[in-house]
């Protein structure tokens, strides 16, 4: 397992972490996420033979938000 830590922009309430939680949640291989509103960040474990950065980052654009 490895974790990474990801920048989150555009979030500004619990909602928004709840919704950039449950899409990063979703995606294969991720077995913990933890989502910072004041540190707008995402720390992300994960099975790297299943999943990457990539991933992560297109889930949080799917959930609305950006990573750079």
């Amino acid at each position: 397992m490895e974790t990474v830590e990801l920048k989150v922009e555009g979030m500004d309430c619990e909602g928004c972490v709840k919704s950039v939680t449950r899409m990063l949640s979703g995606v294969a291989g991720v077995s913990k996420v933890d989502v910072s509103l004041s540190a707008a960040s995402a720390k992300v474990t994960y099975d790297p033979a299943k999943s990457g950065i990539a991933d992560f980052k297109r889930a949080v654009e799917r959930a609305g938000y950006k990573a750079p």
